[in-house]
């Protein structure tokens, strides 16, 4: 990967992964590396969230009830994973979360796109 493409990859703000993940799971279950390709593809790899930072997140929003998680086997599959859903509870968090990012978005437009005086 060149030099310009990693610098071109952005930080996320701490909580908006939280985010990412209850969005995604509003789509239906899934295990963890799904939940990580999913913020991937659907940024067009400008976010890629590595599971150091992907698993954590899980466990913390479990720990909170956004989240809940059990161990299953895939159809045909042979191994188990986890997969994680969305409670109600994290379908509350979420709608709440994206009232604010709103609200952040158009507070950062205000300074960094002012709108003409005069």
């Amino acid at each position: 990967m060149r030099n310009e493409e990693m610098n071109d990859r952005l930080e996320l703000m701490q909580g908006t992964l939280d985010m990412l993940i209850l969005r995604t799971l509003l789509l239906g279950a899934a295990h963890g590396h799904e939940i990580a390709k999913h913020i991937q593809r659907t940024t067009n790899d400008v976010l890629q969230v590595e599971h150091g930072s992907l698993y954590p997140a899980l466990h913390r929003l479990e720990r909170k009830g956004w989240v809940s998680a059990k161990w299953e086997t895939p159809r045909g599959g042979k191994r188990e994973f986890k997969y994680y859903r969305l409670t109600a509870a994290g379908k509350k968090q979420l709608t709440a979360e994206h009232s604010k990012w709103r609200r952040l978005v158009a507070t950062i437009g205000r300074v960094m796109e002012p709108a003409k005086e005069g």
